[in-house]
């Protein structure tokens, strides 16, 4: 079987999607798996590094109104779209399985005139025009949201890496807060704002350095590899961590009793998969599909939610600080949190794909 997955741009949509690849490759390493992305995403670096063949098409982001880029839309759309074939045909697809981006677009409708069967996942509460557009192409459409609104939809979670859904957090916890030079006795607040880093969260946890530090509480931070600081935290006790990027999150995770971020489908779908509470701070602009993704989660008791405007030093100090110091409340918090994951939508997910091919 000739597997073809198209999702690109930001670690929500490749994660997803290269989760199901090892699945699929556990279940027959015969399976041919090939990725379809663009040049302006990060697939160009998480593909290759998890040893898949990454196959390159235009990216044709599509304007969301009446705009004069729409004029050129037909055309460069075309083009993505004979790429897009061109891709299906050298991998003698079997399936398209499309986890949204700009990528998918054209690979949707490359499969529909390739007459290749489509499969959807929507990580999101709110789809994408992409997946939206996928969606209407096919009966096969399946999400890591229980309140997505896509039509004919099956929930059943989102595909999380195996090191992600395996995690022990408490046998591994002592290890990997060695990893990063943390002590392993005090409390951690893991910092982080999704693949690119958020400034508002690096500006806020960065000026509540002194007080988490004055009660005991040591931080991991990971800034983002494009953002800079302008005043790092000076060495000390407990110590104050600042990283541009992880590789291994697991262990980031494994080292954390409490975290600090946004509330991006993967982010969230990986906290409570593993039971780890955090405080969600849902991206300002957008369509409000991260507060919906952080808000239930709240709701169920597995973490707090503030806006970006709202989120300051002095928020961290007030209503994390007291968390972190009270070991009873991170435990009920992570059994809240455990409670709204799900660890096995990659296994569901790569039957169905077996199913729907065979």
């Amino acid at each position: 079987m000739r597997v073809v997955l198209a999702g690109g741009g930001t670690a929500g949509h490749i994660e997803p999607a290269l989760a199901l690849a090892d699945t699929l490759r556990g279940i027959d390493p015969g399976i041919g798996i090939t990725c379809m992305g663009t040049d302006q995403g990060l697939e160009t670096r998480l593909v290759p590094a998890r040893g898949y063949d990454l196959e390159l098409v235009p990216a044709v982001p599509l304007p969301r109104s009446i705009t004069p880029q729409l004029l050129a839309m037909p055309g460069r759309l075309a083009g993505a779209v004979n790429a897009a074939a061109a891709v299906l045909d050298r991998a003698k697809a079997d399936v398209l399985i499309g986890f949204g981006g700009y990528v998918a677009t054209p690979a949707y409708l490359a499969a529909k005139r390739r007459g290749v069967p489509i499969i959807v996942h929507e990580a999101n509460p709110r789809p994408g025009l992409a997946n939206r557009l996928g969606a209407k192409l096919t009966d096969h459409v399946f999400t890591g949201h229980p309140d997505c609104t896509l039509a004919k939809a099956a929930y059943i979670g989102t595909p999380l890496r195996r090191e992600i859904v395996h995690l022990d957090r408490l046998s591994t916890g002592d290890r990997a807060r060695s990893w990063f030079g943390l002590q392993t006795h005090r409390p951690t607040l893991l910092v982080f704002g999704g693949s690119r880093g958020a400034a508002s969260i690096n500006r806020a946890a960065l000026a509540a350095a002194p007080a988490l530090r004055a009660a005991g509480v040591q931080v991991l931070h990971v800034i983002g590899p494009r953002n800079t600081v302008e005043h790092e935290p000076p060495p000390g006790d407990p110590q104050y961590v600042l990283l541009p990027y992880v590789d291994r999150m697991d262990l980031a995770y494994a080292a954390a009793d409490l975290v600090l971020c946004r509330g991006g489908a993967l982010t969230c779908a990986e906290l409570t998969a593993i039971g780890l509470p955090a405080a969600y701070v849902p991206l300002p602009h957008g369509n409000g599909e991260q507060r919906v993704n952080a808000g239930r989660i709240a709701e169920g008791g597995g973490g707090l939610l503030v806006d970006d405007a709202g989120l300051s030093s002095d928020w961290i100090v007030q209503n994390m600080l007291p968390i972190l110091r009270d070991p009873e409340r991170v435990a009920a918090m992570s059994e809240a949190a455990l409670a709204l994951g799900r660890k096995d939508a990659d296994t569901t997910l790569a039957r169905k794909v077996l199913e729907i091919t065979r």
